[in-house]
């Protein structure tokens, strides 16, 4: 009887992947402070106030009652929605934008902490953080579901998958859906009864 081969298990594709994921938050937080800085940076420079990491990483700016507070505010929260176009970029799965946007957001809060020497007790720092969360989660899931459910073109050129109506082919003169070449639709004569 012949000895069988012995089957090497390899992990599945979509097993967890600690380095993987790491360089996956990495680099959507770099991204967050960065677009963040920029837009903080610009809108600094604009309103003439001095620039300095106060306005990024300490709590005491960010409040309801400043012009200043309420810009920081809306520049958060669109800081999130940059952030949105990262996510659909970096990972590209709607399941993980949950974990990844709270993870980011924990993660700013823990750097918020750091710098100021306390957690901080402004209501509208933490209603700021709970808005650009929400932001973050709802249009990223809707984001990636969007790209995970976009068709697969399979062959052909450009114009794979259209339907020429009215013009005689399909594909739209493309090379036909699957790329084998021009496909001609018959015209077919009623016959008389």
């Amino acid at each position: 009887m012949p000895k069988r081969p012995r089957r090497i298990r390899r992990p599945a594709a979509n097993s967890f992947q600690p380095l993987q994921t790491f360089l996956q938050i990495l680099a959507l937080q770099c991204i967050y402070y960065v677009t963040s800085t920029a837009m903080i940076l610009f809108s600094a420079l604009v309103a003439g106030v001095p620039f300095g990491l106060d306005l990024i990483f300490s709590a005491e700016n960010l409040r309801g009652d400043t012009a200043i507070g309420w810009t920081l505010g809306i520049l958060w929260v669109l800081s999130a929605l940059v952030m949105v176009i990262a996510q659909t970029l970096i990972h590209a799965r709607s399941k993980l934008v949950l974990d990844f946007s709270l993870t980011l957001h924990f993660l700013h809060l823990v750097v918020v902490a750091l710098y100021d020497g306390a957690l901080p007790t402004s209501w509208f720092w933490w209603g700021v953080q709970v808005v650009s969360a929400m932001v973050m989660v709802v249009v990223g899931t809707w984001a990636c579901t969007w790209r995970e459910l976009r068709p697969i073109p399979f062959g052909g050129s450009g114009g794979a998958g259209r339907v020429g109506v009215g013009e005689g082919s399909v594909g739209g003169g493309g090379g036909g859906a699957d790329g084998g070449g021009e496909y001609e639709m018959v015209q077919m004569k009623e016959e008389e009864v």
